[in-house]
């Protein structure tokens, strides 16, 4: 999607209102159009029924179509119904490829200027494929009309092509976006924006002692990669640190998945995609705040080299660890992604991963689990979620389970005590190698993809997470 400057004098192939019993709002509609809106309503062209959708050519003017989208009683409208309205509408004229589009941000209620740039690209984003045959993608020209002035909508664009390029990345084969190749997504978003990058080799894990880490890529030909960027908006603030797990395919190794279970696994890198997609907003915003990302890449394949359940391992913070579910890596690869994070001496650590299947169980599709050591961050995090949809419920992090998480008789830790309360076991592991640093655990294992189109956008990926990220980190600063 191109973001447009306002041309009032432009040709416009369509233009989208907002109609409902408000009396304001339909001045302005009739100032527009007085010749023709009484007529239309008279003749029921029109409805101010939520969700209704009313194309009409006007035949005069510079504006060839006008597209009404019902907004029921818009002072009582909540924002999610807002952005699902306009995301309901901006998929109607895609379908119609209509790609010419003004939005009068005045006919809808509140300052929706930035909601309105951002869910028009979310609405309008297509899976990328490697079909041969020829494609004809959809292009969307927008242009808002506001009071806001056009940074509320230049922000609410970056957000979304920031959470569409994690969805992009999601949605990647494994065999095409190994490691290495994240490795050079990072790069190029680098790059790009001024980053600070660093990729940390095999060689180097290996002396830094990374053995949990190296354990899940034993089984790989692929070597793994510990990618690092930083985003230095606030001088020498300590920085939020983000880690996001990049497993770039999952098989279980010898825990291996059934095989309905193995497919989608290429999936299994939705908090690495995250942590990409944030600092592709980082760079097009430039908040003032301090960001460290950590990405552990890696895919979890089976050889005669991949590491086994029994097998005890030795992780970057020193703690070992008995292997009980080598499908149970992604805690084992954030255990040493943390760790080295910690070594920046982050003010916070957000991790988050495509974890368990235990959170879809507790939670479904719909919501991210979390677990945190520190009840005002998680508070404040919460709040950002609001705003932005993605919701997010905590789960009680207590004595009860770590004690389970730390339960070996050959080691410090076991890596996967059952799977009663899986969900909490995956992310308290990961919080005992956090020390009192305040953390927070997001688990997206559930809402990193979609099973089903809706008005956000087709089937498959999300880009969860992008979106509250960032607007937490620029909260924070």
């Amino acid at each position: 999607m191109r973001l447009k400057q306002v041309d009032q004098q432009a040709d416009i192939e369509v233009l989208v209102v907002g109609i409902s019993g408000n009396a304001q709002m339909e001045e302005r509609i009739q100032a527009l159009y007085p010749e023709r809106f009484d007529e239309w309503v008279r003749g029921g062209d029109i409805s101010t029924k939520q969700g209704e959708l009313r194309l009409l050519p006007t035949l005069t003017g510079t504006i060839a179509r006008v597209l009404f989208v019902g907004l029921g009683k818009a002072d009582r409208l909540s924002q999610d119904e807002l952005r699902r309205l306009l995301g309901k509408a901006a998929q109607f004229l895609k379908v119609r490829k209509l790609s010419n589009v003004t939005v009068d941000a005045a006919t809808f209620p509140g300052k929706p200027a930035e909601l309105i740039a951002e869910t028009f690209a979310l609405a309008t984003y297509d899976v990328k494929h490697y079909k041969t045959g020829p494609s004809v993608s959809y292009e969307l020209d927008l242009t808002i009309w506001s009071d806001e002035g056009e940074q509320e909508a230049v922000r609410g664009h970056a957000l979304a092509e920031a959470t569409n390029l994690a969805r992009r990345l999601v949605t990647m084969p494994g065999n095409i976006l190994t490691a290495p190749a994240l490795a050079d997504e990072a790069r190029f978003i680098a790059e790009r924006h001024g980053h600070a990058l660093k990729v940390i080799e095999k060689e180097e894990m290996e002396a830094l002692g990374m053995g949990a880490m190296l354990a899940v890529n034993q089984g790989s030909t692929i070597p793994p990669k510990m990618i690092v960027l930083e985003y230095k908006g606030a001088g020498d603030a300590a920085p939020i640190a983000v880690v996001g797990k990049g497993v770039t395919f999952d098989t279980g190794g010898y825990s291996i998945k059934p095989k309905d279970g193995i497919v989608g696994m290429k999936g299994d890198m939705g908090g690495a995609a995250a942590v990409l997609g944030l600092f592709e907003a980082l760079g097009q915003l430039k908040p003032n705040v301090n960001i460290l990302g950590v990405i552990p890449a890696t895919d979890n394949m089976i050889s005669g080299d991949a590491f086994k359940p029994d097998d005890v391992i030795t992780s970057m913070a020193g703690k070992t660890i008995e292997v009980l579910n080598t499908d149970a890596e992604g805690r084992l690869v954030l255990a040493d992604a943390v760790t080295y994070a910690k070594e920046y001496n982050p003010k916070m650590i957000i991790d988050l991963a495509t974890l368990t299947g235990g959170v879809l169980v507790a939670l479904g599709t719909e919501i991210t689990g979390a677990l945190t050591n520190d009840q005002a961050l998680y508070s404040r995090f919460e709040a950002v979620t609001k705003e932005t949809n993605e919701m997010i419920w905590q789960m009680p992090y207590v004595d009860q389970f770590i004690k389970q998480v730390r339960r070996s008789e050959v080691a410090d830790l076991n890596n996967s005590p059952g799977r009663m309360g899986h969900m909490i076991f995956g992310g308290a592991f990961v919080g005992e190698f956090v020390g009192k640093t305040p953390w927070l655990h997001l688990d997206i294992a559930g809402t990193s993809e979609q099973k089903s189109a809706s008005e956000l956008g087709p089937k498959g990926a999300t880009g969860v997470m992008v979106r509250s990220l960032y607007r937490f980190a620029e909260q924070e600063g």
